[in-house]
């Protein structure tokens, strides 16, 4: 008698799918991927402090972000803009939007991350600040992105940028900007797809701004090395509220005024209002809030004319001049404030706490600002 061998037959063990069922599974999985970002809030918990800020970690969060925004009361004001709305050296209670509210007795909001510039700026609403539609805004525009080649982003050497996602992929060229087609797609489809948006959010808030594989393998730099996340379970960053930071606030030793580190005044290039790559950028986030029925007020300014020389003084003020010009000609609403006093400037642009409180009391003097507060 013969016996035949091998390998038993698991045929019957199998799962096999019609055709049918295959196009089924197809068109579910995308809704269940778009399912999970909204299914995450409810699971998340989100209750921003009095005064919320994005906290410093979580900068490149675009979608928690977009969770601000989108929770925000609509007789809220935000203010969006770069580092100087956000308060590089002052607590989340020591900046424009908190003293605005003090000023006027109208709830502001920190729309504000830190490291953005205009040209990032334009990204970020665009892809990420949709709630900012049919409502009153405050837009802040600083014009020291304008004041050299290299803050304007047109020299051809490659530099390090912040928020490289929210920049332009194709449309405009950004002669710094040097990500290979691969990187630009997949920033391109990550700012346009919710699902890869809270990807990012999941990695910025608890796996260290990594992948998860990354995070979990990631040794203690050591040798022998260790791995001490193999089975630990991921600590998120505060969502509500920043962590206290030695970096920031009245008892941080980087809150003092500008004259304290530096001496002498400085010389800045400044670029032309037709060449600017930030200026282009600016007019064109205007008027996307514009056409999205947005009720905008831009503050220009103000900058540290403190520590300007003349002639860089000179370049400046013509090209706030120029700015000045171009808003009235497009019927947006504008205030250029009056220069701050030197101390209470912590460099170029950024007030200190002080500053931003002197600065919130000229603005709601203003009576530009009154008849857009409807006062």
């Amino acid at each position: 008698m013969t016996h035949k061998t091998g390998q038993p037959n698991n045929d019957s063990a199998a799962v096999r799918l019609s055709v049918r069922q295959w196009l089924c599974v197809l068109g579910l999985s995308p809704g269940l991927a778009w399912l999970l970002p909204v299914a995450w809030t409810a699971f998340e918990p989100f209750e921003p402090v009095p005064h919320y800020r994005v906290p410093y970690e979580l900068s490149e969060d675009y979608w928690l972000y977009e969770r601000w925004l989108d929770q925000l009361p609509p007789n809220v004001i935000p203010v969006v803009g770069d580092s100087v709305v956000w308060g590089e050296y002052t607590a989340h209670d020591g900046t424009l939007s908190r003293f605005l509210g003090d000023a006027t007795g109208m709830p502001f909001a920190n729309a504000g991350i830190n490291g953005l510039y205009p040209l990032a700026l334009w990204g970020l609403v665009e892809h990420h600040g949709g709630a900012l539609a049919k409502h009153r805004v405050l837009l802040h525009c600083n014009l020291l992105w304008m004041s050299d080649p290299e803050a304007d982003m047109q020299l051809d050497k490659e530099q390090m940028l912040n928020h490289p996602g929210l920049l332009p992929q194709h449309a405009v060229r950004v002669p710094c900007y040097r990500a290979d087609t691969d990187t630009r797609l997949g920033r391109a489809l990550e700012r346009r797809l919710e699902p890869l948006s809270w990807v990012r959010h999941l990695q910025q808030t608890y796996f260290g701004q990594k992948s998860a594989p990354e995070w979990t393998l990631a040794d203690n730099g050591k040798f022998p090395p260790t791995y001490p996340n193999t089975y630990r379970l991921p600590v998120g960053v505060p969502l509500s509220a920043e962590s206290p930071s030695v970096k920031r606030g009245l008892a941080s030793e980087r809150h003092k005024p500008w004259s304290a580190n530096q001496l002498g005044q400085v010389n800045m290039l400044w670029v032309t209002p037709g060449s600017s790559l930030q200026w282009l950028a600016f007019r064109r986030l205007a008027k996307r809030l514009q056409g999205r029925g947005s009720d905008l007020l831009v503050v220009v300014g103000p900058l540290n004319e403190h520590m300007m020389n003349d002639a860089t003084r000179e370049k400046y003020l013509g090209f706030r001049a120029a700015v000045a010009a171009w808003l009235s000609a497009e019927g947006i609403r504008f205030v250029v404030p009056e220069m701050l006093p030197s101390e209470e400037f912590a460099d170029a642009s950024h007030p200190l706490t002080e500053g931003y409180e002197r600065l919130a009391k000229r603005l709601a003097a203003e009576p530009v600002f009154q008849t857009w507060l409807g006062q």
